[in-house]
């Protein structure tokens, strides 16, 4: 059931306390998520964004709990996404006319994905829908994170319904961000901004200066997933800002596989090499067989610089290294250093394969990296410590 906002709006989501795994296997979500929508109630009665197709009938069930489904004037769609609109079919049968109002490359989408060609009216940034005492002012947000995505203000009552924007997988029926856990919020909300946002960093910035420079009061943002802000909505604003700068903090990440614990050890003495040379900055090491991937890519995002080793197997790296990589490649780090390393037997690939990684993920490489021979001894794990030092000063 929803649950009121205030005198107008009213949240008709979905909380998904079971998911686990989102954009297919790609996303681990370990809190959950919700499924925001949200209906306004004014002269004319408007739905914004619906829920995950799983949960539709569920959905249309309640809404028509909360309103006569003929009372729906309009529907905004904010993106075209399954999770947001994957209940339109089972609504669209009941009240097939309805207007909805998203951007031309939501129209697109939609129609992509349900191959249907219902009342869309495409809309751009500036356009506004009169809905009685309130407004609603549409401003496009291309690429945050899909092409189609906009963000919708509510006029009077100052709240952005900012789509997958300050969002974050986080299940709770508490609601809002002053009501939940300060930590748990930010864990998930980094985590979220890392791996989905990143890439745009240079279009979050440009659109919330673009949204600033409107000078508009925001009292409220409510995004599509987790928590809405109500206090001090516009921390999370300036927390993207923030990350949207080419992020780091005083941590370096070393992350690593291993086959017969070589890798490993010299991971370990790389650390002790480090903080010889520095004992505040904040290592962390990661073996990637045996650790999320997502959060192997949050800490990536919050480091100044990496070390990634794996040993080599079959002239190559091995398979969850690969994998991380290719993750890092795609999100598109900035302002971020980084070494390889790895041990082998015959060969030895891998420490330049990591390195070729690196280059192409646009990492400052600080030098071309350290391997030994099979498990390292007594002296090549004192080579792996003056690595680290060596490293450390670099910095």
């Amino acid at each position: 059931m929803g649950f009121t906002i205030n005198e107008k709006v009213t949240w008709v989501g979905k909380i998904d306390w079971e998911l686990r795994r989102f954009h297919g296997d790609e996303y681990s979500v370990d809190r959950g998520s919700s499924y925001n929508s949200y209906l306004i109630r004014d002269e004319k009665t408007v739905l914004v964004d619906t829920v995950w197709k799983p949960f539709a009938k569920e959905f249309v069930a309640n809404l028509k709990k909360e309103v006569d489904l003929n009372d729906i004037d309009f529907i905004v769609m904010n993106h075209g996404e399954i999770d947001h609109s994957g209940a339109l079919p089972e609504l669209m049968r009941e009240i097939p006319d309805t207007p909805i109002y998203c951007t031309a490359n939501g129209i697109k989408s939609i129609k992509g994905h349900f191959h249907e060609n219902w009342n869309f009216i495409p809309v751009k940034t500036g356009d506004t829908l009169k809905i009685g005492q309130n407004d609603l002012v549409f401003v496009e947000a291309r690429m945050l994170h899909w092409p189609d995505s906009m963000f919708t203000y509510m006029t009077n009552d100052n709240i952005l319904f900012s789509n997958d924007a300050f969002g974050q997988h986080y299940a709770s029926e508490y609601m809002y961000n002053d009501l939940v856990s300060p930590d748990e919020l930010y864990s998930e909300a980094i985590k979220y901004y890392a791996n989905i946002l990143n890439p745009f960093s240079s279009l979050v910035k440009r659109k919330i200066e673009e949204v600033v420079k409107l000078d508009i009061p925001i009292d409220m943002i409510c995004p599509s997933h987790g928590i809405i802000w109500r206090k001090d909505p516009l921390q999370i604003v300036e927390q993207y800002m923030k990350w949207a700068q080419d992020y780091q903090e005083d941590q370096i990440s070393i992350i690593y596989d291993t086959m017969w614990e070589g890798t490993r050890r010299m991971a370990e003495a790389l650390a002790e090499g480090i903080k010889e040379v520095d004992d505040k900055v904040n290592i962390k090491l990661f073996n990637t067989s045996k650790t999320d991937k997502n959060d192997v890519i949050t800490e990536i995002f919050k480091s100044k610089a990496v070390l990634l080793g794996s040993p080599t197997v079959n002239g190559s790296i091995l398979t969850s290294m690969a994998a991380i990589v290719d993750l890092a490649g795609g999100l598109k780090f900035k302002n971020k250093k980084g070494a390889a390393f790895g041990t082998y037997g015959w060969s030895g690939e891998s420490v330049k394969i990591l390195t070729q990684h690196l280059e192409n993920a646009g990492f400052e490489v600080v030098n071309q990296g350290i391997r030994e021979m099979w498990n390292p001894d007594d002296a090549g794990l004192d080579r792996c410590r003056e690595f680290g030092r060596e490293f450390a000063q670099a910095l």
